[in-house]
């Protein structure tokens, strides 16, 4: 593309689609058009059904083959595969390890940010899921990793710098304290893996958390007279839910109900990949576990979930499909829910100003193209 260029189309804009164009320049939306005319725009057009921001995902353990972690090659793969499925940010997630995966995932991070990373989607920092958990709601996550976190460790993940989101269990002992501390720091906080009652997980909340990762997944169950973590997290408005929108983690009714609870305002979709997403069923790691993939899914050798393989991109037209939401709304909810819930005021919007990451999209939200900061970094073949 030329340095100035438009892209027209449906404009996904606040949860509605509304006709427009945005202009783009040196990599930065420098005009949003409602209903323009061709000579109001740049001489250099492109059309598309649907434009919207980037999508943005807060849970990202892998995909493509690769593993999130010390090999190196895992974040550039992630970053030039990610905007096929019009993923323009993205939180690389560790689950529950040891100080010694953690410092060699750090500094694989700083390899791939030294090089420049500006030809794909961009990784923000970390998502750390764990090691702070429930061990009897440990999903996946390695039990030995859990049960041995301490101050020590917390202490150097605090240091680290790079992390901008860490699910833990507001009841484990120390859990409120870790919260103030990890705000205090900017870094989001989200409560998941947690036997939480809903007093907990509400004190939790009063701390600063202000998310719960994979709603109804790991969490202590709702019952209607204990209703739990998961009662907390459908009731509290502070709160805003991680949702799995892959029919697997989360029934289709249960999508739905976390519609009703929430709006669509109070959802960001999220995928959790891991190494086997957009790969063939087969054998796959995470977190040094052997996780097996076929058409039910991807868990470990006793059954357990260990991740999911959906694209955002699907997840958004799942929840058209199952929970009833407009196009536009699942849009925002995989753009500007995140982008609000990470404080990302230039991207996950279109705004003039903002970052230029642009997803071009059918009717039915497949990716035709997608933008960041200006370049197109992908095409589906005969779009």
């Amino acid at each position: 593309m030329n340095q100035q260029f438009a892209v027209r189309g449906q404009l996904a804009i606040g949860g509605i689609l509304e006709a427009g164009a945005v202009v783009v320049d040196d990599g930065r939306i420098v005009e949003v058009l409602r209903s323009p005319r061709t000579g109001d725009l740049p001489s250099h057009i492109f059309d598309a059904a649907i434009v919207a921001p980037g999508l943005m995902d807060l849970q990202v353990n892998g995909g493509f083959g690769v593993e999130v972690g010390p090999d190196p090659s895992a974040l550039p793969t992630l970053a030039r595969r990610l905007p096929e499925s019009g993923v323009t940010t993205y939180l690389p997630t560790l689950i529950s390890s040891f100080v010694f995966a953690y410092r060699t995932a750090f500094e694989a991070f700083e390899a791939h940010v030294g090089t420049g990373e500006s030809q794909g989607a961009q990784a923000l920092g970390f998502h750390l899921e764990g090691p702070f958990l429930s061990p009897t709601r440990k999903g996946a996550h390695p039990l030995a990793a859990i049960e041995q976190a301490d101050e020590r460790l917390f202490d150097e993940l605090l240091e680290c710098g790079r992390v901008r989101q860490m699910t833990l269990a507001p009841e484990r002992s120390g859990g409120l304290e870790r919260i103030r501390r990890l705000r205090q720091r900017g870094i989001q906080v989200s409560l998941g893996h947690t036997d939480a009652s809903l007093e907990e997980f509400k004190a939790g909340v009063d701390a600063g958390a202000e998310m719960a990762t994979h709603l109804y997944n790991a969490m202590s169950p709702f019952g209607h007279r204990a209703p739990g973590s998961i009662g907390g997290a459908l009731t509290d408005d502070r709160v805003t839910v991680g949702l799995i929108a892959d029919g697997i983690h989360s029934h289709p009714s249960s999508l739905r109900l976390a519609i009703l609870a929430k709006g669509t305002e109070r959802v960001a979709l999220v995928t959790d990949m891991m190494a086997g997403a957009g790969m063939p069923a087969g054998t796959y790691t995470l977190g040094g576990q052997t996780v097996l993939l076929d058409d039910q899914g991807a868990r470990l050798e006793d059954g357990t979930l260990a991740g999911a393989v959906v694209f955002l991109d699907q997840a958004m037209r799942n929840m058209v499909q199952w929970a009833g939401v407009t196009p536009a709304e699942a849009i925002s909810m995989a753009t500007e829910v995140p982008a609000r819930l990470l404080g990302m005021t230039d991207r996950g919007r279109i705004v003039s100003g903002g970052r230029s990451d642009l997803v071009l999209l059918d009717e039915d939200l497949t990716v035709a193209a997608t933008i960041i900061k200006g370049r197109q970094v992908y095409r589906r073949p005969g779009a």
